[in-house]
């Protein structure tokens, strides 16, 4: 009997600003070559080099606003006047397709997902301590004193929430957080829920 193959799995990652999250995803992607990004809708305009439906399907406010009240999207959010959101039936579609989806979320894409997409398995990154994340934030050298202080003030509204996360990824040592969250993102992938019908199949055979 041929093993059937596997429904995708939804990797959702959130982490405070700060806590090594793009550096730790980009790695992800580029090693597994089943783990993808859904392409999300923003209303934002393009910038130079962005092709629609490539990096992301461009639209009018209206309506994306419309598609939000069709529960179009499984997470949507508004950032800096601009709304993004997840395409629910697209992230279907690619999860049957045996595509793993990786979602780089806030805290509040996050409870989202965890709605619309109950099956998912989230991963929270954290900070070793609040020292070291002031240290990474001042080293950026990106943001004034105030932007620091409120993106300190936010990662400690978001740190409330990681207690809810399937697990936890201390970024103290960047090797060792990114081969636990290898080690997280293959656990994922092995969830029982993702070989519908097998074991009933397999019982079948006794």
């Amino acid at each position: 009997m041929t093993v059937p193959p596997r429904t995708g799995t939804a990797f959702v990652l959130c982490a405070p600003s700060g806590a090594g999250k793009t550096t730790l995803v980009k790695r992800l992607i580029e090693k597994f070559d089943r783990l993808t990004f859904s392409i999300s809708c923003t209303t934002r305009a393009p910038r130079e080099g962005e092709v629609d439906g490539r990096d992301y399907h461009f639209m009018e406010k209206h309506k994306f606003l419309a598609l939000v009240e069709e529960e179009y999207f499984a997470e949507w959010a508004e950032v800096h006047g601009n709304y993004y959101g997840t395409p629910m039936q697209a992230t279907r579609d690619l999860l049957a397709a045996g595509k793993d989806v990786l979602f780089d979320v806030d805290v509040q894409g996050a409870t989202q997902l965890e709605q619309s997409l109950p099956e998912a398995f989230f991963a929270f990154i954290l900070p070793p301590s609040k020292d070291e994340l002031e240290r990474r934030l001042r080293k950026r050298q990106t943001e004034d004193e105030a932007a620091i202080a409120l993106r300190l003030s936010n990662a400690a509204t978001e740190l409330k929430e990681a207690d809810w996360f399937d697990v936890w990824i201390i970024n103290d040592d960047q090797e060792q957080a990114f081969e636990d969250l290898c080690a997280a993102y293959r656990a994922a992938c092995l969830n029982p829920s993702h070989r519908a019908g097998f074991l009933e199949n397999l019982l079948g055979q006794f």
